[in-house]
């Protein structure tokens, strides 16, 4: 892939980055891109990460999560939960409950008891389908109806484009506010729905059942470690109130198309502030207020700028972190 086709951030000195999340958003795009061209109106859609996984869990999320009366997987989207060694939950990046809070300490049951809990007490419910905003966990299914453009499979005349255009990932384009491509996702499509008029509470579900890896041994131990994980709930939810978690996320519980007022740092003298070896002196500044418009999936993200380090220099990992502008501490 060319990522000289990629847009780019202009930081305060000038310089432009290419925002790792517009890439990988660009990534799972043109794996969607067939549904575009291909002349079949599909059911499901299945994402998988670099993950080790049973065929069987695949089949199960798919086919067997929230079941209905009618013995009919009824969601929009479902994930799986991945795992980094064999207790440690892994995509925090995405996951969010239901009220939009980011998770907890990485072990079961993984939510926090902020808010209303509901994600939570799913989980500690046992139930198959956990309600939340958005998750991931390294395979996820979704209803494919909203990754289609149907009126293209309407045989009449008169037939014409959806005016919604079909669901896409995408990044979020202010310079020092990150979001994960698979949490906007979701927030894209809980608002496509509640603008039908579904709730918001059903939808999205995260299934603790199915879980993956990210090496062959960590599966390999996941049967044998979930079986005393309800024990963990009381220091689990300790740790979390030790820690301070769930972080704080200004822009969580703003609605699309507010009008939203923030205070940013600006430098005195950019340039001298990007430089590696700046002092307190460079980093000077002044406060502004900027206005924006809120769009969907706030609660996704946080204040950094995440990049692709195009040229990395000796030491340096294909990714690289940018922390917004701010006066010395």
């Amino acid at each position: 892939m060319d990522l000289t086709s990629l847009p780019r951030v202009t930081l305060p000195n000038g310089d432009t980055r290419i925002k790792r999340i517009a890439f990988l958003a660009e990534v799972r795009n043109r794996a969607l891109a067939p549904l575009d061209t291909v002349p079949v109106p599909f059911d499901r859609i299945l994402y998988l990460n670099d993950v080790n996984f049973d065929p069987i869990d695949a089949t199960q999320l798919l086919f067997s999560t929230n079941i209905d009366s009618n013995g009919h997987a009824n969601y929009a989207a479902a994930c799986a939960v991945d795992f980094i060694n064999a207790f440690k939950f892994y995509d925090r990046f995405a996951t969010r409950d239901l009220e939009g809070w980011v998770t907890g300490i990485p072990f079961f049951p993984w939510f926090t008891s902020a808010g209303s809990a509901v994600s939570r007490q799913d989980v500690l419910e046992g139930k198959d389908a956990v309600r939340v905003r958005s998750c991931w966990g390294g395979m996820t299914a979704f209803e494919a109806k909203w990754f289609q453009d149907h009126a293209r499979f309407v045989q009449t005349p008169d037939a014409s484009p959806s005016p919604v255009s079909p669901l896409r990932f995408r990044y979020e384009e202010d310079t020092f506010w990150e979001s994960s491509e698979c949490c906007l996702v979701h927030a894209d499509l809980q608002q496509r729905r509640t603008s039908m008029g579904l709730p918001l509470d059903s939808g999205i579900y995260m299934n603790p059942y199915i879980r993956v890896a990210y090496d062959p041994k960590t599966l390999s131990w996941l049967s044998l470690t979930r079986r005393p994980e309800r024990l963990y709930a009381a220091i689990h939810d300790l740790l979390n109130w030790a820690i301070g978690f769930p972080i704080y996320n200004p822009r969580q519980m703003e609605e699309p198309g507010q009008e939203v007022a923030d205070t940013v740092w600006e430098y005195d003298d950019p340039v001298r502030a990007y430089l590696p070896n700046a002092t307190t002196a460079d980093l000077s500044g002044h406060w502004r207020e900027v206005t924006r418009v809120a769009t969907p999936g706030g609660f996704c993200g946080g204040p950094n700028l995440l990049v692709i380090n195009e040229t990395p220099q000796q030491g340096e990992g294909r990714w690289g972190k940018i922390e917004p502008p701010g006066p010395a501490a």
